[in-house]
């Protein structure tokens, strides 16, 4: 659901609610809200994509994000294609109304858990961020689901080099067997 509004005096008023993203296309152009609060994850067309086609004819509308993750991956997508804020779904009515009202002064607004997790996520590497590039490459080979004999005859290297650099991508990745490997890969946009 994605509710738009209008910041009146220090009260808020609710100007509009859309079930889905497409009907957040109609609706919000129409009301022409000065903050809209989507959510991310819903039906048909997801809150960030709704929100970049909505950015394009709405440069001064200024719209929060809503979810349940703070995954600083999810964060940086969506201030990316320019969100004003990024919002967990525990927040407070009276913490929930601040954030709309900064939002709204122009100003960038992070749930307290999410910028918590976007700075661990700076100080600490994510977990493959020491791959080789020759440990990326027998990591894609993986993916193709090439055994390590397989991966020797491909790459003309000795099998024990090939269990070598596996057990190194394995250590690096924090995973125990190359299917967790092969799905922490894909989670990071590491291979396709």
């Amino acid at each position: 659901t994605i509710r738009f509004g209008v910041p009146v005096l220090d009260l808020l008023e609710l100007v509009g609610e859309a079930e889905d993203g497409r009907e957040a296309l109609r609706l919000v152009p129409l009301q022409r809200p000065d903050v809209v609060l989507m959510d991310i994850s819903m039906p048909r067309l997801d809150g960030i994509s709704a929100m970049s086609q909505l950015r394009q004819t709405m440069p001064s509308t200024r719209f929060l994000m809503l979810t349940s993750s703070g995954e600083p991956v999810e964060v940086r997508r969506a201030m990316s294609a320019g969100a004003n804020g990024y919002l967990l779904k525990n927040a407070s009515a009276v913490d929930l109304a601040q954030m709309i009202r900064n939002a709204h002064l122009g100003r960038r607004v992070l749930a307290p858990e999410v910028a918590e997790a976007m700075i661990s996520a700076t100080l600490e590497p994510a977990p493959g961020a020491d791959l080789t590039p020759r440990e990326r490459e027998l990591l894609a080979l993986m993916t193709r689901g090439l055994n390590n004999q397989e991966i020797a005859a491909d790459r003309v290297v000795a099998l024990n080099t090939v269990k070598k650099h596996v057990s190194n991508i394995l250590s690096k990745l924090g995973v125990t067997n190359r299917a967790q490997a092969v799905i922490r890969a894909r989670q990071h946009g590491w291979i396709q």
